[in-house]
């Protein structure tokens, strides 16, 4: 049994609204899947001379909620963090799940009265949008290999 280690993995499973991702129907499904696919390359700019298999959700934030937003709906919350950029993460009904929470290690982070986060905002990046299209056209391409697997 797979020991989750996210914010939130204590939490009642999240509900797919979608059926675009085939076998994705719970937080945990896509955190099962995305430890497959996040790599350097969907990692911020920023930060991908740190990532590493180990710490393989650093970075990868932004583009995890809003693909996590797509299939169990709810809204996308940030953190400020130093620097000035948000570290974002889920709500979805009572539901709050924080899916790359695990590259802050021992760090307490606060998930309440942070403001809700707005993809046009994040995308008008267009490496950050880049790398979403790109993470959430590897997972269809995943569901689809596994489900044909089966």
């Amino acid at each position: 049994m797979t020991e989750y280690r996210f914010y939130g993995n204590e939490n009642p499973a999240a509900e797919a609204v979608t059926d675009e991702y085939p076998g994705i129907r719970t937080q945990f499904d896509l955190y099962d899947a995305l430890s497959e696919l996040w790599c350097a390359g969907t990692c911020a700019p920023r930060m991908r001379d740190r990532w590493s298999p180990e710490n393989k959700t650093l970075g990868q934030c932004s583009i995890t909620a809003f693909l996590a937003q797509d299939i169990f709906g709810g809204k996308v919350y940030g953190i400020l963090r130093d620097g000035g950029n948000y570290h974002c993460y889920n709500v979805v009904g009572d539901v709050l799940f924080d899916l790359t929470s695990e590259q802050f290690g021992d760090e307490v982070l606060d998930y309440t009265d942070n403001p809700e986060q707005q993809r046009e905002v994040h995308f008008a990046k267009e490496e950050k949008k880049a790398r979403y299209e790109y993470l959430a056209a590897e997972l269809k391409k995943y569901c689809i290999n596994r489900q044909s697997k089966s």
